[in-house]
């Protein structure tokens, strides 16, 4: 079929537009990545720049530069990966239990998980519970309060509904117990489910803040966000011009210098991932929100 003129006008059109919404969302990326990279003295000599003329990894050195980092980055990297593997297990053996219809209690039980996404009890409540439970000042204090989400219970649920029940009666026909049934059918079939929402698990966990704030009082227990966020505090009070004229100019690193290079590498191990489960994350996101 020919094409009119209108028809590629108009499609030139949406082509330009496309690109240009294009630009203007990945140029913030891409000004955070490079003022990252920038010499500290020609930041302050011209903050808003695109090419630099000198790069620079201070803002990276300052980063790097004390031991308490690197274990950061290890309690936020095993929360992102242990808290992960137990939230996934929690949220899908809840929503298997909740998805059959011979569980007695069923409608309680959904009431009571549903409340939790209505009504939040405040951050006195939790911060008392986590105390009385002993977990002050302990990693149990970033991964047990945020260990499941209801409505993620809720879209797996829908999901378990979905498969049908021939194939849980088959399996027990072979021997398997529900467990087994769990493990060796469920699990298998709903993998794209488990890596959208193991997606959002992780970037919860390693982006862990308030509560690091709350609970944790030790220096080597503190996630990698509240590392950061007393670095940049550090490098706004090294910034302050009381400060600033008792040292070398050329040795202070701008505090917004600081803040990019500290955006590039909380976010890079994120970006690192997520192109490996972006095949699941579109169906994953798609199960159980719709049942038919």
């Amino acid at each position: 079929m020919r094409t009119s003129l209108a028809s590629k006008l108009f499609n030139a059109l949406n082509y330009a537009m496309l690109t240009l919404f294009a630009l203007v969302t990945l140029l913030p990326f891409i000004y955070v990545v490079i003022i990252s990279f920038t010499d500290p003295s020609e930041y302050l000599a011209k903050p808003l720049l695109l090419i630099p003329e000198h790069w620079s990894l201070t803002a990276y050195k300052y980063i790097f530069s004390t031991d308490a980092f690197l274990k950061a980055m290890g309690v936020s990297g095993f929360l992102a990966v242990f808290g992960t593997v137990c939230s996934l297990i929690v949220t899908s053996a809840l929503a298997y239990v909740l998805s059959r219809k011979r569980l007695k209690g069923k409608k309680f039980f959904l009431i009571t998980i549903l409340l939790t996404m209505l009504f939040n009890p405040g951050m006195i409540p939790n911060y008392l519970l986590v105390d009385s439970l002993g977990l002050m000042d302990s990693v149990w204090a970033l991964i047990l309060p945020a260990l499941t989400s209801a409505w993620y219970v809720f879209l797996m649920r829908n999901f378990y509904q979905e498969i049908p029940d021939e194939l849980e009666e088959a399996a027990k026909i072979d021997g398997c117990s529900d467990v087994g049934v769990f493990i060796r059918i469920m699990l298998p079939v709903s993998v794209s489910a488990l890596a959208a929402f193991g997606l959002f698990y992780a970037v919860a966990y390693w982006n862990t803040y308030f509560s690091g704030v709350l609970y944790i009082n030790s220096d080597a227990l503190r996630p990698l966000q509240v590392l950061l966020q007393m670095m940049l505090i550090s490098a706004t009070q090294m910034a302050d011009p009381s400060v600033a004229a008792m040292l070398d100019s050329e040795r202070t690193v701008p505090p917004e210098v600081i803040k990019m290079a500290a955006v590039v590498v909380s976010s890079l191990p994120i970006v690192i991932v997520y192109p490996f489960l972006q095949k699941y994350f579109v169906k994953g996101m798609m199960v159980g929100s719709v049942k038919g």
